[in-house]
């Protein structure tokens, strides 16, 4: 079956994501003694649930159009394709093991990174007038998650 999404299922996918951020960066908190770290990851699971509840946000004002299904779908297999897209290609895994505060957020900002090109990718799965230009608002978001974290990396950098 191939898979056309509207930007409804886009939202619903990039709401997953920041689930699957708010995880991550919790996860990750517990597993620190560093109190800087521990703090700046509690603080980074924070912006994801903001962006989770913005991508929310979006998804209610979306068109009728913009949820239109795009395919015949009585089985509901376009949700269970959308889960294991976003489970297979961009997650923030704890496979990122790191030690240091600098290899956190550097392993962070390649998350955001593969989210970005990501969501650069599926927006060509959308077709025009189903909220395809809806999809900038996330990748912006993304992109604000990246200039906070690179920020976070260039004061440490300067400390040191």
């Amino acid at each position: 079956m191939a898979y056309d999404f509207n930007a409804d299922d886009i939202f619903e996918m990039a709401e997953q994501i920041e689930s699957n951020g708010v995880k991550f960066y919790q996860e990750t908190a517990k597993r620190t003694d560093n109190e800087a770290l521990k703090k700046l990851l509690n603080h980074l699971a924070d912006m994801e649930v903001l962006h989770q509840n913005t991508f929310k946000s979006l998804r209610k004002e979306l068109s009728g159009q913009e949820k239109a299904a795009t395919v015949f779908d009585p089985n509901d297999e376009s949700t269970l394709y959308l889960q294991s897209l976003v489970n297979s290609r961009v997650s923030f895994e704890p496979e990122i093991q790191a030690s240091t505060l600098e290899e956190t957020l550097k392993g962070a900002i390649e998350s955001e990174k593969d989210t970005i090109v990501f969501y650069l990718g599926i927006k060509e799965a959308v077709p025009q007038g189903f909220g395809k230009d809806q999809i900038d608002k996330i990748i912006k978001e993304e992109m604000l998650h990246i200039r906070i974290l690179s920020q976070e990396l260039n004061k440490l950098k300067t400390a040191k």
